[in-house]
């Protein structure tokens, strides 16, 4: 019997949501415990790239976490990030999340109305002499590089930051009737701080292609999966097993 669920992400920020009104129905317990965190790179790891951001006239950020790594970065290589430098963001708040760093009306920033990238290329069309550098994490795909390669714009991918498995407290059990995973590296995490874990009658979700990819590549049986074209969210996939299990 389902009594003890691990959310492997931070705890909602309202208590109204899904997962509170799904332990007052079905009388469980969610414990919001994430396997994985972000570790910036140092200087001397980013310099085995080989990239001087020196080298670049513009920037390209999909998040708010890029952008403090960008500037962390720069200021540990000891880079003056000039004025001239242009910004290309994901979307409007990671636009405006640049006012820490710069001031904004000096300088060039485009963003996305659509969280789509694909929305900056009239833009970029009209810059054909700009040089773009992409702050991105270790663990990503490719799309968007191959995005803008097919409409004939070069973009060099630099990795400024990390996502590392959090270690489990020793004094703590690992002891969940379901466990909840949302990325690969949730996955490897798991192997990594629990080595001789054995999935036994544990039920495993997974949210995503490449988490549920991952998950079966590390020999876990997945019970509860999210997105499908009847649950597209993991929380109606969970509310979902739950609700069989008390039929």
């Amino acid at each position: 019997m389902i009594q003890k669920i691990l959310i492997s992400q931070p705890r909602p920020i309202t208590e109204r949501n899904p997962y509170t009104d799904m332990e007052a129905r079905y009388g469980v317990k969610f414990d919001f415990r994430p396997l994985i965190h972000v570790e910036g790179l140092d200087a001397h790891e980013f310099r085995q790239q080989r990239i001087n951001p020196l080298d670049y006239s513009a920037v390209l950020l999909n998040s708010r976490l890029g952008a403090d790594h960008y500037f962390r970065l720069c200021e540990e290589l000891r880079v003056q990030v000039p004025d001239s430098m242009h910004y290309y963001c994901i979307s409007e708040a990671v636009a405006n999340y640049l006012q820490k760093y710069i001031q904004y009306r000096k300088r060039k920033v485009f963003f996305s109305e659509h969280n789509n990238f694909a929305d900056l290329l009239p833009t970029m069309f009209r810059r054909p002499n700009e040089k773009y550098l992409m702050v991105m994490s270790d663990v990503h795909n490719d799309n968007t590089i191959n995005m803008f390669a097919e409409n004939n714009i070069i973009v060099k991918p630099a990795v400024m930051y990390k996502t590392v498995a959090t270690k489990w407290p020793e004094n703590e059990p690992f002891d969940y009737d379901m466990i909840v995973l949302f990325t690969p590296t949730g996955v490897a995490s798991i192997r990594k701080n629990f080595p001789d874990w054995v999935q036994g009658e544990t039920v495993i979700g997974c949210f995503g292609q490449n988490t549920l990819a991952a998950a079966k590549e590390a020999g876990l049986s997945v019970q509860v999966a999210a997105p499908t074209p009847e649950c597209t969210s993991i929380t109606t996939a969970i509310e979902r097993y739950l609700e069989q299990q008390l039929s």
